[in-house]
């Protein structure tokens, strides 16, 4: 009977996996010294939160939403879990809920972009349709009228990741949905979407699908 021959260590292991669960050097909204916390937060996340919330309802609201965003967070910080979600998201999924107040002047303000379209249209010749690429501002104006047209669900899903920059996971966190959920929304928006308006939709096709 051959024995086995005893088999080389591997020289390139694989790395170990990367461990999950809370950072322990994270700000804890819920810990003893809540103001340091928040204002490491703050520094942290009000720009990011304030950049994706003035591209939906506009900047003047966004000031007001990012201020209510952080003071509903310091009245619930005892409800903060960082086993669950981390900052980020919790942060995004209170300014989402806060935003769905802010819903009509939300759509309002799609269809008055949408409304932008026809106007730039009728200035152009036929030459310069044809040729055109469109800068962002333009997909935006493009797009607007799908975007005031979709459920308010979808279109949070859809913006969280292509203009929040969450991953799937972290939106999941945010709006208290499942991922699977996440990324069948994406898929099935993105799509229409695409069959809506290919080149303005270039735009939405940031993020972790």
């Amino acid at each position: 009977m051959t024995r086995p021959t005893a088999q080389a260590p591997d020289p390139h292991p694989p790395p170990l996996p990367t461990p999950t669960g809370p950072d322990p050097t994270a700000p804890d909204p819920a810990g003893p010294d809540p103001a340091s916390a928040f204002g490491l937060l703050f520094d942290e996340h009000a720009g990011s939160l304030h950049a994706y919330l003035a591209r939906r309802v506009g900047a003047q609201a966004a000031d007001d939403l990012v201020s209510e965003t952080f003071l509903v967070a310091l009245q619930r910080r005892h409800t903060y879990d960082p086993a669950r979600a981390g900052a980020r998201p919790w942060l995004f999924g209170i300014a989402s809920n806060l935003l769905r107040r802010h819903v009509r002047q939300e759509v309002r303000g799609w269809r008055a972009r949408a409304r932008l379209v026809g106007a730039d249209r009728e200035q152009e010749s036929p030459e310069t349709r044809t040729a055109e690429r469109l800068t962002a501002r333009q997909r935006v104006r493009r797009l607007a009228g799908a975007l005031a047209a979709l459920e308010p669900g979808d279109r949070d899903v859809l913006l969280l990741t292509s203009w929040g920059g969450l991953g799937a996971s972290e939106v999941a966190q945010a709006l208290g949905i499942p991922v699977g959920t996440v990324h069948s929304r994406l898929h099935r928006v993105r799509r229409w979407l695409r069959s809506h308006d290919p080149v303005a939709s270039e735009g939405m096709e940031d993020g972790d699908a």
